[in-house]
């Protein structure tokens, strides 16, 4: 498997994404909320960033709008040299099924089947999907396989909610809160497995957190303020997320 290696090395090569002026409006009546505004960013194909800033600030939308869950109301949105706002409802799920991995703050497991068989509720579906078995092992749960939701922990239910998400390959794993439920040494066994599916799949990863201390594993963080990206830092030496503590 390809390994993602550093992105800022493939610089010249197509952003894994590329947004140009996004909006997004909700309308409640006479209710009007700017949810983003104006944002502009380019994210290299196999870069890790974390967004962070309050509730309301416009991190959730905007991951929503990258993950094909949502339109913007204006604006342009391209994956690679893909103009998602441009394509219908069918090729967006298309795109959302072929490409991207979601991995939430509640593990979403259903609680009759077993961490492989829910891992294969992915699988079963996906264009080039990976075994069951091997997504789980590479969350470090092989020997768990059998086991229901019930049986496991609240980081090994993450874990498979991780290994669910990428069985299909997918190019982008979007993560909103993943250790959000969890304490900070079970949300740090998180983080480790989700850098090393980022090593091995060379995905492009992004995490949403509320927790300023999880922004130390990522290339970039990306502060967000009133809908707005209102600055953007840079880690020259990511750290392991076993240095994290919270």
């Amino acid at each position: 498997m390809a390994r993602a290696g550093d992105p800022r090395e493939r610089s010249g090569s197509t952003p894994a994404f590329r947004s140009v002026a996004l909006e997004k409006v909700y309308r409640t009546g006479e209710t009007t909320v700017h949810a983003l505004r104006g944002v502009d960013i380019s994210i290299a194909r196999g870069e890790m960033l974390v967004l962070l800033g309050p509730s309301g600030s416009g991190k959730s939308t905007l991951l929503n709008i990258l993950g094909a869950l949502d339109r913007p109301t204006s604006g342009q949105l391209f994956y690679g040299e893909t103009e998602l706002t441009a394509l219908n409802d069918h090729d967006l799920t298309r795109f959302r099924r072929a490409e991207v991995g979601f991995i939430f703050q509640f593990y979403n497991l259903i609680p009759s089947l077993t961490a492989e068989e829910n891992v294969r509720l992915v699988t079963d579906i996906a264009e080039r999907p990976m075994d069951a078995a091997e997504a789980l092992d590479m969350v470090g749960l092989a020997e768990r396989r059998d086991h229901y939701p019930a049986q496991l922990s609240g980081g090994e239910q993450q874990r498979v909610a991780v290994a669910r998400a990428i069985a299909k390959r997918p190019g982008v794993l979007l993560c909103d809160e993943p250790t959000g439920a969890l304490d900070s040494a079970t949300g740090v066994r998180v983080l480790q497995t989700l850098k090393h599916v980022h090593d091995e799949l060379g995905a492009t990863v992004l995490v949403i957190t509320h927790n300023v201390g999880i922004a130390a594993m990522a290339h970039r963080v990306l502060h967000f303020r009133d809908g707005r990206i209102a600055r953007i830092e840079q880690n020259e030496q990511p750290v392991d997320p076993a240095e994290i503590s919270w």
